[in-house]
């Protein structure tokens, strides 16, 4: 049975706390190793599940066509396992920058698919949901998962470690980064080692990603030249945004005090456990 309530949902943001890529497939995908944790920053999907048959979104996102909108792709991939009449009215609250490596598209696909498994009452499992997130995009399965893993492959095998939950400075570039661009860019680097994991989660963390950005973007080259003189700073996925490392709050605040007017940034924290999944286990309880 349809459980009909409003719920409002998080998607929250993601960084990759480091970044390397092993090699390049046949296929034009990359082989890598990275670590995703999330952050407590979040878009919101206010969801109000009815038996119209119809997935309706409150307004598009600007410059996203309906139908490459991933919120409502997930929907109508999950739709094709629901009763004909499930439908659903989706409001978005958009915080998290597009283009900025924080994962809002693909966290708020995730976050589309578990909440109208929920509201559907479908009971797909967590694998059952990962094999459609990852037809909509290669980070679409951690978020489902709720748990800070280290991702290999093209990303689909995800390990769950439990990486100090640090302060972060995120700063956001005025620019958009296209995926796509850095890794078609010649000059990525693409031959990294492959490592155990042991080795990869306690030596000095690097992203294969950032001196091509860095070369291609003046303003994310400006950003990370200024912060690194403060605390240790990356970029996250291929970008624009970049973090800077603190262990708590107040010593991020210390350094936001001293940014420059150009430099747009925010203090948040990193979370293991995803609040998507907290919120889950909140409502199952009451079941």
């Amino acid at each position: 049975m349809m459980k009909t309530e409003t719920i409002r949902w998080p998607a929250p943001a993601k960084l990759n706390l480091f970044l390397y890529i092993n090699g390049r497939r046949e296929d034009g995908y990359h082989e890598l190793q990275t670590l995703f944790q999330f952050i407590n920053i979040c878009d919101y999907l206010t969801i109000t599940p009815n038996l119209s048959g119809k997935i309706t979104l409150s307004e598009n996102i600007a410059g996203v066509a309906l139908t490459d909108n991933l919120i409502y792709k997930a929907a109508q991939l999950l739709k094709e396992l629901a009763p004909e009449n499930s439908g659903a009215m989706i409001e978005i609250e958009k915080n998290l920058p597009m283009g900025g490596g924080l994962g809002g598209g693909s966290s708020d696909a995730a976050t589309t698919l578990i909440a109208l498994n929920y509201h559907w009452n479908l009971n797909l499992t967590t694998s059952e949901l990962a094999e459609i997130g990852i037809k909509l995009g290669a980070d679409v399965p951690i978020f489902i998962s709720g748990k800070a893993a280290i991702a290999e492959g093209v990303g689909e095998h995800l390990t769950s470690v439990n990486p100090t939950e640090n302060s972060y400075l995120i700063a956001i570039p005025k620019c958009s980064i296209s995926t796509v661009k850095v890794f078609n860019d010649p000059l990525l680097i693409r031959n990294t080692k492959k490592q155990s994991h042991h080795k990869l989660m306690s030596q000095n963390w690097l992203n294969n990603c950032q001196p091509c950005v860095k070369n291609t973007y003046p303003e994310v080259a400006k950003i990370i030249d200024w912060l690194i003189e403060y605390a240790p700073t990356r970029l996250t996925g291929t970008g624009s945004c970049v973090f800077s490392t603190f262990s708590n709050p107040h010593e991020a605040q210390v350094i936001l005090d001293k940014t420059p007017k150009w430099l747009n940034c925010f203090i948040t924290q990193g979370v293991n456990n995803s609040p998507v999944n907290e919120l889950l286990s909140i409502l199952n309880s009451k079941d």
